[in-house]
């Protein structure tokens, strides 16, 4: 069975109802008790090398001994030559291809091994998706003592898909966004077992991933532990050096990350943090801590307030058919798309943005929800707005090029965005709840693509969108996104052959995963999703909920609503 993170599984049955980490050679601490592998065996180790195999078989055999819980990979190393043996590193991250693999006997002592390369996971357990690239590398072996043995085996792991789902778990280390409002996660990939605890404290200690450092903070930054992690019964026990140094006003923070990050943990339901061997003591911070006692951080945490809202030819209307207040919901300014933004305190929906298309302009309007609506900016083209839980700013893209951020109270300013500029026309923005993260869809000339790139906000330049990435290759043209958890993305993809269907996929893109779509009247166009929330698409002209598995109207046991581009208030 596949392993996903706790919050992609449970999104998932929502919708249808390790040791170290990846072997790594250095650590920023040394921690004398963790072991860098699981003591003993963990699940199936994998065969030895058969007398008068075959050069494919050896080959085969070699990357199947890459699913192994041993240090050093042993068994795997008896495929190789006692040279290769002695100088292969298996520690150099991993390679992961499709199990449908070849191996081609290309000339006497060369076999091809040929298949989909899905992606590599680096030294920390951060994985990188493939862009539909495949994997092609040429084994050559010699004889040895009348047995063929592989001369050049690749740095680090080369393994099957099934071996690593079976092997690693993914886990989220919790960061905090720039404004302390809420955990971060950054997902990473740690092999099961006994050391997995200690792995995942020292992914925190280490910081966030290259992709996500300059989007966040990091409360235990010049921290150490002390010793390995200890689980007894439901509790955690984290021993940490350099707890002095931290300012009072940084533990809630501290605290938050280390309790939100463990609480993955199978059987885990409480922390209790050590400094130097004693209880933390400190203001505020209880001697055994549980996510309830840093609920304000929850990553996914969503206002009382936010229910369901939609247009019906032009006006904004709420979950019971109802027009939302005010001049918006009398269809005043014909709008094509809207976002409402909740105050993180109360819940209540404060301010909202809408555009309306005018002959060949479309005009972003702002203001009060449930008041009059103001035009702030205008284009040819203005996405659908987009606004996070963290900060009442709203983001659209304009003319497909320029990416523009809208403060409830203030000017439109532009966003710098370095990696956009060659990745095609940009027609969609979404912002993830913290505001850390931005999904953007891009069409280019076969197809529209899904990237996620990095907010950076800083005091010396303006806020900008890096390192945007392509997330699930896989999938065809990619027609909406949204954010149903931090960590998680949800899609309506497809083509004009096989139809448009909704995804779900982690934000690095592991695990993507079809959602049925039972019940709908035809193939969705648009999407909503948010945390605690069930994910809405919009299909013949009506508005859709999907519950148990099976997609139904917004009201149930009434007629379908009419009505398009749904969203969430946030």
């Amino acid at each position: 069975m596949s392993r996903r993170t706790p919050v992609l599984a449970a999104l998932l049955l929502v919708l249808l109802s390790g040791c170290s980490t990846v072997p790594t050679g250095s650590a920023p601490v040394q921690i004398t008790e963790a072991p860098t592998r699981p003591a003993g065996q963990v699940g199936i180790e994998p065969q030895e090398p058969l007398s008068g195999a075959l050069p494919e078989e050896v080959v085969r055999g070699f990357v199947d001994a890459a699913a192994s819980t041993v240090g050093g990979h042993p068994v795997a190393r008896e495929y190789l030559t006692p040279e290769a043996a002695d100088t292969w590193s298996d520690e150099a991250g991993i390679t992961l291809i499709g199990p449908d693999y070849a191996t081609v006997n290309a000339d006497a002592g060369t076999i091809v091994v040929t298949g989909d390369l899905v992606g590599s996971v680096d030294t920390r357990g951060v994985f990188t998706g493939s862009a539909g690239d495949l994997y092609t590398r040429d084994f050559t072996l010699v004889e040895v003592d009348g047995e063929w043995r592989i001369t050049n085996p690749p740095d680090g792991l080369l393994m099957l898909v099934p071996d690593f789902e079976r092997l690693y778990d993914e886990r989220a280390a919790y960061f905090v966004d720039p404004t302390g409002q809420r955990v971060v996660p950054d997902p990473h990939y740690l092999l099961t077992g006994e050391a997995q605890p200690t792995a995942l404290v020292q992914r925190l200690l280490e910081g966030p991933s290259p992709a996500l450092a300059a989007g966040v903070r990091n409360a235990l930054d010049g921290v150490t532990l002390t010793r390995a992690v200890t689980i007894a019964g439901a509790m955690v026990t984290v021993d940490l050096a350099g707890l002095r140094d931290v300012p009072a006003a940084q533990l809630p923070l501290l605290c938050a990350q280390l309790v939100w990050t463990l609480d993955q943990l199978e059987g885990v339901s409480s922390v209790e943090i050590r400094a130097n061997g004693e209880p933390l003591a400190a203001d505020g911070v209880p001697a055994v801590q549980r996510t309830d006692d840093w609920a304000g951080f929850d990553p996914d945490a969503a206002p009382a307030d936010a229910e369901v809202h939609y247009l019906d030819a032009g006006r904004l209307m709420t979950v019971d058919r109802s027009p939302a207040p005010g001049p918006a919901g009398a269809g005043a300014y014909g709008l094509s798309a809207a976002a409402v933004s909740a105050d993180p305190r109360t819940s209540a929906l404060t301010s909202m943005v809408g555009t309306a298309v005018t002959g060949p302009t479309t005009t972003l309007l702002s203001g009060p929800y449930g008041g009059e609506l103001t035009p702030i900016l205008a284009g040819a083209r203005l996405s659908a707005p987009t606004v996070a839980a963290t900060r009442p700013e709203f983001w659209v893209v304009r003319d497909e090029s320029a990416v523009v951020r809208v403060p409830a109270s203030g000017s439109p300013q532009p966003v710098n965005v370095p990696t956009l500029q060659g990745q095609g026309r940009a027609t969609a923005l979404e912002l993830s709840p913290d505001g850390v993260r931005a999904a953007v869809l891009v069409s280019r000339a076969d197809r529209s693509a899904l990237l996620v790139g990095t907010v950076v906000r800083s005091d010396e330049g303006p806020v900008a969108l890096r390192d945007l990435r392509e997330v699930a290759p896989s999938l065809g043209s990619v027609v909406d996104v949204a954010w149903p958890t931090a960590g998680s993305l949800m899609v309506l993809a497809g083509d004009a052959e096989e139809g448009v269907a909704p995804y779900v996929v982690g934000v690095d893109g592991w695990g993507l995963s079809e959602v049925p779509t039972s019940g709908l009247p035809s193939p969705p166009t648009a999407l909503a999703a948010a945390p605690s929330q069930l994910p809405l698409v919009s299909a013949g002209g009506t508005v859709w909920q999907l519950s148990g598995g099976t997609w139904a109207t917004l009201i149930r046991g009434q007629q379908p609503v009419p009505g398009d581009q749904p969203f969430y208030p946030v």
